[in-house]
C-alpha cells in the first residue's frame, strides 16, 4: 500500500493517534534534515509542486490535501539529506518553508492549532535558512492567524508585527498579509486606533501590488483575500456599513465552491446583523451558512466562529434552535 493511502487512512479516523503521529514524525524528520549542512539536485519538480499546492483546496477535503502534502514531504526529506550547492540548498529550504507552511495552514483550518504552530515553526526555520525575508514574513503572518482565530489576539498581534518588520515598507504580498492580520488582531483585542491604522496600511499596500503579488494563491494577496480579511477586521470594529461592502466584494471575487470562505463571510454578515440589532436574522444566516457546509468543513475555524456567534446571542432569539441544531449543541 502506498504511503499516501496509509496517511489518508490514518487521517480519515481523525487528527489524533496514528494520523497525528505520522505528521509529527514527518515534521521531526524535516527538522533533522534542516539541521544538517548539505548542498543540490533537481529542484524544478519541487518548485512546481509547491506552486501547485499553493492554489489551495479547489474543493478538496482538507484532510485529502494534508495527506498528499505529507506524502510528498516523505520524498522531499530524502532530497534534503543529499549534498547540494549553496544556491540549491537555499532554494530547497525555500520550497520546504512553503510546503511546511501549507501543512500548517491546513492543520489550522482543521482546528489543530497546536500542531499548526509546530509546523509553522518548521516553516519559519526553513524560510530563515533560505535567506528570504519575504517568505519568513509570510510564514509569521500566516502563523499569526492561529492565535488570532483561536482567542489570543495579543499573541497574534506580536507575530504580525514581527512579520511586518521582516516584510518592510515596500509593497509585497507578505507585507499586505501581515498588516491585514495585524488589523484583525488589534480589532479583536479592542485596540481600535491601532486596528484602523493597520487597515489603512493594508489598503495602501493592496492598491500598489503587482498582478503577480495579487495572485490567487496561498502565497499571494489577491483582492478576494483582502476583502475577507477586511470583512473580519471591520466586523470586529463594529463598522458594519464598510463591512457589508467588503463582504459583498469578497463574495463577488470568491470562486465556486469556496466552501470555507463563503461560510466565514456569511458568519461575519451574521455578526454585523447582530451588532445592528437584527439578532433573528443573524441566527438564521449563521444556521444556513454553517448547516450548509459539507461535513469535512464543519470543524476548526468555521465551527469556532459559529460557536462564538451562537454564544453571543440571547437564548430567546428567534432562530436559535436552528443554529443550535446546525452546531449539534443543546439549545
Amino acid at each position: 500500500m502506498k504511503r499516501r493511502d496509509v496517511f489518508r487512512g490514518a487521517l480519515a479516523a481523525g487528527l489524533a493517534g496514528s494520523g497525528l503521529a505520522a505528521l509529527t514524525t514527518t515534521r521531526h524528520d524535516i527538522d533533522a534534515a534542516l539541521a544538517a549542512d548539505h548542498t543540490s539536485s533537481d529542484l524544478g519538480f519541487w518548485e512546481s509542486t509547491a506552486e501547485r499546492y499553493g492554489y489551495g483546496y479547489h474543493g478538496q477535503a482538507p484532510t485529502d490535501v494534508l495527506s498528499d502534502l505529507a506524502e510528498d514531504f516523505g520524498d522531499l526529506r530524502a532530497l534534503l539529506a543529499r549534498p547540494q550547492t549553496v544556491k540549491g540548498r537555499a532554494t530547497l529550504c525555500y520550497v520546504t518553508g512553503q510546503m511546511a507552511g501549507m501543512v500548517a495552514i491546513v492543520l489550522h483550518d482543521l482546528g489543530q492549532d497546536r500542531e499548526a504552530h509546530r509546523w509553522f515553526r518548521t516553516a519559519g526555520r526553513a524560510a530563515e535558512q533560505s535567506g528570504d525575508n519575504l517568505l519568513h514574513a509570510w510564514v509569521l503572518g500566516r502563523e499569526a492567524m492561529v492565535p488570532l482565530n483561536y482567542g489570543a489576539p495579543q499573541a497574534a498581534a506580536q507575530l504580525a508585527e514581527q512579520a511586518r518588520h521582516l516584510a518592510g515598507d515596500k509593497p509585497s504580498a507578505a507585507a499586505a498579509l501581515a498588516s491585514a492580520v495585524a488589523s484583525r488582531a488589534y480589532a479583536s483585542g479592542g485596540h481600535t486606533e491601532k486596528a484602523l491604522l493597520a487597515v489603512a496600511d493594508v489598503e495602501a499596500f493592496a492598491e500598489r501590488l503587482t498582478p503577480q503579488q495579487h495572485a490567487d494563491t496561498w502565497f499571494g494577496y489577491p483582492m478576494q483575500k483582502h476583502h475577507v480579511h477586511m470583512s473580519q477586521a471591520l466586523t470586529l470594529l463594529g463598522e458594519t456599513d464598510r463591512a457589508y461592502e467588503t463582504q459583498a466584494r469578497a463574495l463577488e471575487l470568491s470562486r465556486t465552491p469556496s466552501h470555507m470562505t463563503r461560510a466565514l463571510i456569511a458568519i461575519d454578515q451574521a455578526a454585523c446583523r447582530a451588532h445592528d440589532g437584527d439578532r433573528s436574522e443573524a441566527a438564521h444566516i449563521a444556521a444556513q451558512a454553517y448547516g450548509g457546509l459539507p461535513a469535512s468543513y464543519q470543524t476548526g475555524l468555521t465551527q469556532t466562529r459559529t460557536l462564538a456567534l451562537y454564544r453571543s446571542l440571547p437564548r430567546d432569539t428567534p432562530g436559535m434552535d436552528q443554529l443550535a441544531d446546525a452546531l449539534g449543541v443543546a439549545g
